[in-house]
């Protein structure tokens, strides 16, 4: 329980209207927990019933999917799209293609969105979406079917200043032009509607990149601050082997780490020699196996079906980019025994709360995902902004702008802890600082 009355209340109601919501329900208790801070001094929070409408999504849309498969049989997915808040600017925040996606993933999704986008610095509100569709498996004429009975519903919600969804598990470039083509028959209107686009119809440089450097530079920068160090000589394990995954694996070894384990959902590698990245990316663009291709090629390589097994791997940095909730307790207390110093999340609140507070408590520095991986919708945001002045930044431009924005979020997390007497608390900073600049703007443009 807090210690403000006003912030059990809120967390009471959440729990007792969305009770069956775990995922969400989790997401609002580490927001909370924050605002333990500073809902004493300002009056004006619960006064305007800031975090009573914060909690509640502005829309909720959901509705069928209907597609046709290869044998002629006809299959229903569900679709949804959570516009969580605008009151910075539209709503952003990618949609995921994934048997695991429900409403309450979504909306715990959509809820941090609000704050990551909010940390960026671009004029971005937070939103999430997807479908429960499984793309793995699937042929090319499948996938493109569901995509575009997909858009058939989702085009009526969003819009180049309402609503600009990206990709997120299961969406990458391939989904996104299937989307988007939709999109434009529909509307007869070609816009910046969807980011993670191909270059050649409107997609930025870097866009693929982008979370998983984004990662590393933040990553960078919290090393040199508390650690007066670099990821120079350090043994790092990354969960996941998606973009985000493969992409952080390349920039932290091209800034002289060692990579020393990798995982998909059906198992891990791992090899005190350094995984072969380039390799790792081969084997996922032809979507098959890690653990069974890599051992192929590498036999004596260490591996296993258990993915938990992974944080049992000796490193100095562990960055989590697979899913939520991949790091329990028990996993937290595998990486400090094996000395981990750090540990930045990649991917969406892969770390539950209790491990969250056992890293804290026993001196690992560990940073959330609503800051650490914001580069990625950080381009996207970059992206829109080339669409709407119809021109294109390089590669380098792009990625220059990526690091300076990575950095600065760094900057806001770490002074907003600082200011509130928890430097190392990058959770607390992050969500502080998110919030401020929804909760002023909210104030600003009265109850709606």
């Amino acid at each position: 329980m807090y210690k403000n009355e006003y912030l059990n209340k809120i967390l009471v109601n959440v729990k007792e209207k969305c009770a069956e919501q775990k995922e969400f329900i989790n997401a609002v208790e580490e927001f909370l927990d924050s605002m333990d801070y500073i809902v004493g001094s300002d009056p004006d929070i619960e006064k305007y019933a800031i975090l009573e409408r914060i909690v509640v999504p502005e829309r909720v849309v959901m509705f069928r999917v209907p597609w046709v498969d290869d044998n002629g049989k006809i299959q229903v997915n569900n679709g949804y799209r959570v516009q969580f808040n605008s009151a910075i600017g539209p709503y952003k925040g990618g949609l995921r293609l994934d048997p695991s996606v429900n409403l309450s993933i979504l909306k715990f999704l959509g809820f941090e969105q609000i704050f990551k986008n909010s940390l960026t610095g671009l004029p971005m509100g937070g939103g999430k979406g997807g479908s429960d569709f499984n793309p793995k498996g699937k042929s090319d004429a499948e996938v493109m079917r569901f995509c575009q009975s997909f858009m058939q519903e989702l085009y009526q919600v969003i819009g180049p200043n309402t609503d600009v969804p990206a990709g997120d598990i299961g969406v990458g470039a391939r989904e996104i032009g299937y989307m988007y083509g939709m999109y434009k028959k529909l509307t007869k209107d070609v816009t910046g509607v969807l980011t993670g686009k191909g270059i050649s119809f409107g997609g930025s440089l870097t866009r693929t990149e982008a979370t998983g450097f984004g990662l590393c530079y933040f990553a960078e920068e919290l090393l040199k601050t508390y650690y007066n160090d670099s990821f120079n000589g350090k043994n790092v394990v990354i969960s996941g082997s998606g973009n985000v995954a493969q992409y952080a694996a390349f920039k932290a070894t091209e800034l002289g780490a060692k990579v020393v384990a990798m995982s998909d959902r059906n198992g891990y590698i791992a090899s005190e020699d350094g995984i072969d990245i380039e390799f790792v990316r081969n084997i996922k663009n032809e979507r098959k196996s890690l653990v069974d291709e890599y051992v192929k090629k590498y036999p004596n390589t260490k591996n296993g079906k258990n993915t938990h097994d992974i944080w049992k791997i000796k490193c100095d940095i562990a960055l989590p980019s697979a899913t939520q909730n991949e790091i329990n307790i028990e996993d937290a207390k595998a990486l400090v025994k094996n000395g981990c110093k750090v540990l930045c999340e990649g991917a969406n609140m892969p770390t539950e709360l209790d491990a969250v507070k056992y890293l804290y408590e026993n001196g690992v520095i560990f940073s959330p995902g609503k800051a650490s991986n914001a580069g990625g919708v950080a381009v996207s945001g970059l992206e829109m902004s080339q669409n709407a002045m119809h021109l294109s930044w390089t590669f380098e431009e792009v990625d220059q702008k990526l690091k300076e924005i990575m950095q600065n979020i760094f900057k806001a997390c770490y002074e907003t802890a600082s200011k509130y007497g928890e430097p190392k608390n990058l959770s607390l900073g992050a969500n502080i600082a998110g919030f401020l600049k929804v909760y002023n703007a909210m104030k600003a443009q009265g109850v709606i």
